[in-house]
C-alpha cells in the first residue's frame, strides 16, 4: 500500500522512527496497531459481558444502585 504524506509530517515520522531504531513502515504499522488495540479490547470486553451469565432485566432501581456504587468507587479513588 502506498500513502502520500505531507513532507513535514513525513519528516517528523521518519525522525521519530529513526529515534526508535525503526523504519518508517515499521513505525507507522506500530502506530496503527496501537490505535487498534483499544477497539479490540472493547470488543473482547463486550463479548465477555454478553457471555458472562444469565441476562437480567434492569429496572430503574438497578440503574440507581449502579450509579450509587460507581459514584462511591470514584469518590474512594479520589480520596
Amino acid at each position: 500500500m502506498s500513502i502520500t504524506l505531507d513532507s513535514k509530517l513525513e519528516a517528523k515520522l521518519r525522525e521519530r522512527a529513526g529515534a526508535e531504531g525503526l523504519s518508517l513502515d515499521a513505525y507507522v504499522e506500530r502506530l496503527v496497531r496501537a490505535d487498534q488495540a483499544p477497539v479490540e479490547e472493547i470488543e473482547e470486553l463486550a463479548l465477555e459481558g454478553l457471555n458472562s451469565g444469565e441476562p437480567i432485566e434492569p429496572s430503574p432501581g438497578y440503574w440507581e444502585e449502579k450509579h450509587r456504587s460507581l459514584e462511591a468507587r470514584w469518590k474512594a479513588k479520589r480520596a
